[in-house]
């Protein structure tokens, strides 16, 4: 019986067309085949003689097959778990709800 001696693979991570970007939130949209995921700033305005809106400017979109989603949500909830332990529980915050005016 031959034994198969074990290939190493190397691995190397090509950063050099990498951008970044920061985001303070995610719009997701599923299809049949993909998952979209359109990262982006929340930009609370207010303009004089107007109701306060927020203007979601998307900077970038991210699109994955379903497999591809379920190995980042796997991924991104050992991290977090991982953060919670050692630095305690991540509060999300709703959003403040403007009572509506009375006119």
């Amino acid at each position: 019986m031959a034994e198969n001696p074990q290939q190493q693979i190397q691995f190397r991570i090509d950063e050099s067309k990498m951008h970044t970007a920061y985001s303070n939130t995610i719009r997701t949209t599923p299809t049949q085949d993909e998952v979209v995921l359109d990262f982006g700033m929340n930009l609370p305005m207010q303009f004089p003689g107007q109701d306060p809106m927020v203007i979601f400017n998307v900077g970038s979109r991210v699109i994955m097959n379903w497999a591809g989603a379920k190995r980042l949500a796997i991924n991104l909830g050992q991290m977090i778990r991982q953060y919670e332990e050692r630095n305690g529980e991540i509060v999300l915050q709703r959003p403040q709800q403007t009572p509506p005016s009375e006119g």
